[in-house]
């Protein structure tokens, strides 16, 4: 069964107990200790420098329905996404407004990119404390604090924590639904006579958060697929029988409306509807690695290739992070690992079945499945150090050595981590390791994910400078541009879609058009392609030292060339 964490943290347990593990027992005055610093280490990278690049399309959307939210109260805005994230965000939106008209505020104020991303960043370094007590139960405590510093250094866990969207808050109560679910069968198993119930239903209400977080009921399956594999086995004791699974849902349905209103709006059930249907998909393709391909979710292995997230993991992870997944991934099928492995196998085998043959994927979908990569990569390096630190030990006729021998192995793991983390800042999500190419192929493999429009704001205030009244702006986030228009005070500039034939028959000499990288389409291909030969930019922009957007002011020769 599982390893408890409490038995593992206790101060006075007998280390030898676990010696085949390789675990130590841990003070729990010094868990806490290294759990906090962990903890206000990894929000202190998240929030620095927050709003230094500028608002995605998705993210525009969120701050809308916010503004609508505030404006008329509970609404159907962006309803094809559950309220759980724009609720904290209305409440982070309406205090940094508080607080920039107070006196305090006049002189530093919360720009809306920080007020809007800040409860992702929140929830992203409170995962460390989640993710450290799941791999505890699972594994024991070394394990869990080295997963827990990978988390909070990681460049990729990182990135995606700074963006407004529902996949952290979806990872934090997937997370606690699981600490509380394997807390229950811990009790259910042992003969303490403590009961298990008010965990089941703590797990409860914790899925019911998970989907009030985003609609993907298949993170429940990874959690009751590890249930069924036990139902069979006579002896288990871990049941909870038919009255009990119907409260179970109850409770999760429950918490599900309570947190999640907007869900009894007709509204809602509408745009639920468009969006199932695939009417809301803006654009028709998406690059990777440098060609594109069709992004519908139903087109199934005729979209983005299967291996997209293998990629990932490969060239989106530190290179030493990469050797511990590597290490660790066989031990998944050893014995002596306990019947954690079956968890952490099955998080990982039904989350790729669900994503990886899919036609539509982002980058950003992989932070539920990241956590897992990231024990599998503890397990690694956990084993690599016993290894060492035995064979160390033997070649110096010592035993003393070994645990100052596996903290340096995990150390060096875990500054590797930082060392990314460091150079990639502020933009974390254009982290390349040395397999990919390092950081001269940034941008190259998920040019989407990776630019994600961070770049429109300082676009659109040189645009401002430049425009004269009343022009014409293309680009594929007309939205956005429109926003920032607003902000740089030219409400002037008319904001159209690139990818739309009817408007470059309207633009005119001294038009602009935005040929930003992570959105190029079929649909706009050619008319970019056209445009390049034909002039060139007007003027550059880089996110931080990768070229991200090239804008071209139209003359009489580039109208002429771009008019269908």
């Amino acid at each position: 069964m599982a390893v408890s964490a409490d038995a593992i943290i206790t101060a006075g347990l007998r280390p030898e107990l676990f010696a085949e593990r390789g675990l130590v027992s841990i003070s729990r005055t010094i868990l806490i200790a290294v759990l906090s610093l962990l903890v206000l280490a990894g929000f202190g990278i998240r929030v620095s420098n927050l709003s230094a690049e500028g608002l995605s399309e998705d993210e525009l959307n969120k701050l809308h329905a916010v503004a609508d939210y505030r404006a008329n109260g509970l609404t159907a805005a962006n309803s094809e996404h559950p309220f759980l994230m724009k609720a904290l965000q209305t409440s982070s939106v309406f205090l940094a407004d508080k607080w920039n008209t107070s006196s305090f505020g006049a002189a530093r104020a919360v720009a809306p990119e920080t007020a809007l991303r800040l409860p992702g960043a929140i929830f992203g370094a409170l995962t460390v404390v989640l993710l450290y007590l799941l791999t505890a139960e699972l594994f024991g405590a070394e394990v869990g604090l080295i997963a827990a510093a990978l988390w909070t250094f990681d460049p990729m866990a990182i990135g995606l924590n700074r963006i407004a969207k529902e996949d952290t808050f979806l990872l934090f109560f997937f997370l606690l639904a699981n600490v509380f679910w394997l807390r229950g069968q811990r009790i259910a198993e042992s003969k303490s006579g403590e009961r298990p119930e008010k965990y089941y239903w703590l797990t409860a209400a914790s899925f019911g958060a998970v989907l009030a977080s985003k609609y993907l009921p298949q993170a429940l399956t990874i959690s009751m697929a590890y249930y069924w594999l036990f139902q069979r086995i006579p002896e288990t004791r871990w049941r909870l029988g038919k009255k009990r699974m119907l409260i179970f849902f109850g409770i999760m349905g429950l918490t599900f409306v309570v947190l999640n209103p907007t869900i009894l709006l007709p509204a809602t059930w509408r745009q639920m509807g468009l969006f199932a249907g695939q009417k809301l998909v803006g654009h028709d393709g998406y690059e990777f690695m440098g060609q594109l391909y069709s992004h519908r979710m139903t087109d199934w292995l005729n979209g983005i290739p299967w291996y997209f997230y293998h990629l990932a993991v490969a060239v989106k992870l530190p290179v030493l992070a990469v050797i511990g997944f590597v290490a660790g991934l066989p031990l998944l099928f050893r014995r002596k690992l306990g019947d954690g492995r079956f968890f952490i196998g099955l998080w990982l085998i039904l989350w790729m079945m669900t994503f990886s043959f899919t036609g539509g994927k982002f980058l950003r979908y992989f932070t539920l499945a990241l956590p897992a990569v990231l024990i599998v990569a503890a397990l690694g390096v956990q084993f690599i150090s016993c290894w060492l630190a035995r064979f160390f030990s033997r070649l110096l006729s010592a035993r003393s050595p070994r645990m100052y021998l596996r903290a340096a192995v995990a150390g060096l793991v875990i500054a590797g981590s930082i060392e990314a983390s460091a150079k990639a800042a502020p933009h974390f999500r254009l982290y390349t390791n040395e397999l990919g190419g390092g950081m001269k192929n940034a941008g190259y493999f998920f040019p989407h994910d990776e630019f994600y429009d961070a770049s429109l704001r300082e676009i659109m205030l040189e645009i401002a400078k430049r425009a004269r009244p009343g022009a014409r702006v293309a680009s594929e986030t007309p939205s956005v541009a429109g926003y920032y228009a607003q902000r740089a005070g030219r409400p002037d500039l008319v904001c159209v879609m690139l990818s739309d034939p009817k408007e470059w028959k309207q633009m005119s000499d001294g038009d602009f058009v935005i040929d930003a990288r992570g959105r190029r389409y079929f649909s706009n291909e050619l008319v970019l392609q056209t445009l390049r030969q034909a002039t060139t930019p007007a003027f550059q922009v880089s996110l931080g030292s990768v070229h991200s957007a090239s804008v071209y002011m139209l003359d009489q020769k580039a109208r002429e060339a771009i008019r269908p």
